[in-house]
């Protein structure tokens, strides 16, 4: 059998590279996120049939905020602007209205950065690091990852698709641990919110500016709120 080609070669490494930092086994936190599906249960809020518009909406508003971040902190570590990148960081973590949200973000952004190092010799991520560490910029989630996606030569769009897939198993994921769905039916949400995923990707490569990031989920953040005082909780979020 021949070797692969150096290009086929390399693009298969970025690819590998690209599954290993948005694998649920990466140490990033996030399997200590339920992304507000436990408040919604504590709540009453989140019977079976109501899953698959409740992650939707979270999809949706994960597109114009978190997910477009990603892209703008991939295109500005592609592009040099690291001014942008701490820009586009400051802006995402003013748009978490609740504290809940801005700690999970900051929490799980920074287990990235601790881990990009030995995971990917990633260039990007110990200059971020240093950033964060120094007070100039809060490391939210989202940013790391787009600027550790760069550094690895993961396209944009690739990026952002698979942060948003990420995202919305873990919704899944954590369904399942709440006890509101069992494994095939998770399968079958994830199948069922695919063009939502598609359209959220479209919204987050639209993105050309911070000022472009914005977010509206007034139920979502309420539940926050009183999920962030809960007795006890399954979830940090």
């Amino acid at each position: 059998m021949r070797d692969a080609p150096p290009s086929e070669t390399g693009g298969l490494e970025v690819l590998l590279a690209q599954l290993q930092l948005t694998d649920s086994g990466f140490p990033s936190g996030l399997y200590t996120l339920s992304h507000g599906l436990e408040g919604h249960v504590q709540l009453g809020l989140a019977a079976p049939d109501d899953l698959r518009a409740l992650v939707a909406d979270l999809v949706r508003a994960a597109g114009t905020a978190d997910a477009a971040a990603l892209a703008l902190a991939h295109r500005a570590v592609t592009g040099g602007d690291w001014d942008l990148l701490v820009e586009t960081d400051r802006r995402l973590h003013a748009l978490k209205l609740n504290r809940e949200q801005r700690t999970a973000s900051v929490r799980t952004g920074r287990q990235v950065l601790d881990n990009a190092g030995p995971a990917f010799g990633s260039a990007p991520a110990a200059r971020l690091a240093a950033l964060v560490a120094d007070g100039t910029t809060p490391g939210t989630h989202a940013v790391v990852v787009g600027a550790v996606h760069a550094g690895l030569g993961v396209p944009v769009r690739d990026a952002v698709a698979s942060d948003l897939y990420a995202f919305a198993a873990s919704c899944a994921a954590s369904a399942v641990r709440l006890g509101r769905i069992d494994f095939r039916r998770a399968q079958a949400l994830l199948h069922e919110i695919r063009p939502d995923l598609v359209r959220a990707a479209g919204a987050a490569l639209a993105a050309r500016d911070p000022r472009d990031l914005h977010a509206s989920t007034p139920a979502a953040d309420a539940v926050a709120a009183v999920h962030e005082r809960a007795e006890a909780r399954l979830f940090i979020t």
